[in-house]
């Protein structure tokens, strides 16, 4: 059972009210895994937004030829610990609704938060300010990460030009 003290600790919810948390609340599902579980496939349907409460989650492609995945694989990691880095799924909200990299657990165990879209979406329609609320929240999320990822590459790109020599 979900608590509202755990809603309000996550980010996304942090400007809701009580009673748009109770909402919310009822259709909050929580999910374990164990280290080396998979959450979700790169190119599943995206059902859902995911909120990591305990534990990591690395954020990974998958390389073909069905070889296992590894950290040089993972494009972030997510933890609870870190407000911008626990909330992930938000593909569910944009076209073509799949999920863009797989979700691995590499702790020993994590626990993490489930809403189906469709339930989000049926209480944004009910309450348009919330829907405004939880969506801003996650463009932040999403320009975050594309500013790490950008990051990253110029990184990446810097070391392999220094050591092409």
């Amino acid at each position: 059972m979900i608590t509202l003290n755990e809603l309000d600790n996550v980010q996304a919810f942090k400007e809701l009210t009580n009673e748009q948390l109770e909402s919310i609340k009822d259709f909050c599902v929580k999910e374990d895994f164990k280290s080396g579980d998979r959450l979700f496939k790169e190119g599943d349907l995206a059902e859902h937004l995911w909120i990591v409460t305990d534990g990591q989650v690395d954020l990974r492609f998958e390389l073909p030829g069905n070889r296992p995945t590894s950290e040089e694989t993972t494009i972030s990691s997510l933890t609870a610990e870190d407000d911008k880095k626990r909330t992930l799924g938000w593909s569910c909200f944009v076209p073509p609704y799949k999920m863009m990299l797989s979700a691995y657990c590499v702790t020993r165990s994590c626990t993490v938060i489930k809403i189906a879209k469709a339930d989000m979406v049926t209480l944004f329609k009910n309450d348009a300010l919330m829907g405004y609320l939880v969506m801003a929240y996650l463009i932040k999320v999403l320009g975050y990460r594309f500013q790490q990822f950008q990051e990253q590459l110029a990184m990446q790109k810097g070391h392999d030009i220094m050591y092409s020599w």
